[in-house]
């Protein structure tokens, strides 16, 4: 077991004391974009988690080659840690064989929530693809400066009628950024909610006002409740994008108040 953080209690490096609840914690390997993939293991063992949305940076999973891709899988494997997620891809081509190179990525990582950010004259062939290798298009919204996927809302708006299996990443900090109520987009999203990347402001329309989870203006607890009230299935993953040079104090502070939030919220 990984020493335990300084400053940080036994208990919340090793879950908090939650015990099981409906919330699942996770983290977004953007957090950790500067460094590679043997200290994203060892922080994620610091941390006590299992659960990892793996982005193509640094060699986390890499997209390079198959041979680059298949050993940091085995890394993953060894290590315990389960990689829930990819992304954000960018799917700008609306061609098949850029497409399908994507999804049979994921596909050779055991990952069933592709994270993207696609053109919206892909989205009809991206249906196609989902279809065809069973898994769930997660949009991220990615707040006011985005031309089309400012809020959820928007997403919805794209991917209505489509398959139910094409549906939304929720940016909590985005979301809040575009304007938008995060808890009332969780319940618009509802079935269609495939990955949430939580983290925390302290202006709501200020992307670099970004600070530890609880330390800001994300009604944090609230979210929890309406996940809970959709029976949400999928992964609340950190996204911390602050410090990327340093990010594991932060980290261990957002950690630290979700697992207490969802610790006070049992029974």
């Amino acid at each position: 077991m990984a020493a335990v953080a300084a400053g940080v209690s036994p208990a919340v490096a090793a879950g908090g004391g939650v015990g099981v609840t409906p919330i699942r914690l996770g983290m977004a390997s953007y957090t950790f974009r500067n460094f590679p993939r043997t200290q994203v293991i060892a922080w994620m063992k610091e941390l006590r988690l299992d659960h990892l949305n793996c982005k193509d940076a640094k060699d986390h999973l890499p997209s390079t080659s198959v041979e680059a891709e298949e050993a940091a899988i085995a890394d993953y494997k060894a290590a315990g840690i389960m990689l829930t997620g990819a992304g954000n891809i960018a799917f700008a081509k609306d061609e098949d064989a850029d497409v399908r190179a994507k999804f049979e990525y994921c596909k050779r990582a055991g990952i069933g929530v592709i994270v993207c950010d696609p053109e919206v004259v892909v989205l009809p062939r991206l249906e196609r693809f989902v279809k065809e290798y069973d898994v769930r298009l997660a949009i991220h919204n990615h707040g006011p400066e985005h031309k089309v996927f400012k809020s959820p809302l928007d997403v919805l708006k794209a991917v209505k009628g489509m398959d139910p299996r094409v549906g939304c990443c929720i940016d909590v900090g985005h979301t809040m950024r575009a304007g938008t109520d995060v808890v009332e987009a969780i319940r618009a999203v509802g079935p269609r909610l495939y990955d949430v990347h939580m983290k925390d402001l302290a202006q709501k329309n200020v992307r670099e006002s970004q600070v530890a989870v609880g330390q800001g203006l994300m009604p944090v607890r609230e979210i929890f409740q309406a996940l809970m009230k959709l029976q949400y299935k999928g992964y609340v993953d950190l996204e911390y994008e602050i410090f990327p040079e340093n990010p594991m104090p932060g980290v261990i502070e957002s950690f630290g108040y979700m697992r207490g939030v969802l610790a006070g919220m049992k029974g």
